[in-house]
């Protein structure tokens, strides 16, 4: 197991689980989204509304292949990472890819009280709320469903258990 992989929607918990995980691992982490931002010296949101989404997601390609030769890494990938099909199938092939999967209300409300969320990352859609959730999840989820090796439902779990489950899962699979 050279790299985990955490996807799903922005609030699905992939930031929040990836330090516990990779303490509890002996891993190092990092945030996709933080690199990104840290690549294009601006917040995402900044890239979006200079750049556009296909500039945005040129550098999302670009820092996944980039971490996909470390050893021990957690990786919080962006939300919309694994759309590329390149990147899809780097991250299976890097090791276990984990599906934090969360219902439309947890995700709204995650993401309504997560003031970091709404500022550094932009809408993706003309919809608010739960309604963009709905539709991106829509598209979403069977890409989620295709590239995950392991599924946690995180509705009214706390990190402490997603990650206690993740690491239940990791262990009778090795």
């Amino acid at each position: 197991m050279t790299i985990i992989t955490l996807i799903g929607y922005r609030g699905s918990g992939k930031s929040s689980v990836a330090v516990p995980l990779a303490e509890k691992l002996g891993f190092a982490w990092i945030d996709a989204d933080d690199e990104i931002e840290r690549v294009a010296g601006k917040s995402i949101a900044a890239i979006f509304a200079e750049e556009g989404e296909d500039y945005f997601r040129q550098i999302e390609r670009e820092v996944m292949r980039s971490l996909r030769g470390r050893e021990k890494l957690i990786i919080a990938a962006g939300g919309g990472a694994i759309l590329n099909t390149e990147t899809r199938g780097e991250v299976q092939s890097a090791g276990p890819v984990i599906w934090l999967r969360a219902s439309v209300e947890a995700l709204t409300q995650r993401v309504s009280q997560d003031d970091s969320t709404t500022s550094r990352r932009p809408a993706l859609t003309t919809l608010k709320g739960a309604e963009e959730i709905q539709h991106l999840l829509s598209q979403r989820e069977p890409v989620y469903e295709e590239c995950a090796t392991i599924t946690i439902e995180t509705d009214s779990k706390t990190v402490s258990e997603i990650v206690d489950e993740i690491m239940t899962v990791l262990d009778s699979s090795s």
